[in-house]
């Protein structure tokens, strides 16, 4: 248990902080994204797939 314990947890934490970083830049770019609730909803409940999502196609460079 406490090896399965030991791999897991890198894994989680860096799914934590994928998350973060995503519900961040989205809540900073708020006004400028187009859907931003759409964009919410795919981070939330599309697990860390939503999130790569979301840095893929939905970030856009603001300058």
């Amino acid at each position: 248990m406490s090896n399965t314990l030991a791999l897991l947890a890198p894994i989680f934490i860096l799914y934590v902080i994928l998350l973060v970083t995503a519900l961040v830049d989205l809540i900073r770019h708020w006004n400028s994204r187009q859907n931003p609730v759409v964009w919410l909803v795919i981070i939330l409940f599309v697990s860390t797939i939503g999130s790569i999502i979301y840095f893929i196609f939905g970030r856009k460079d603001y300058r």
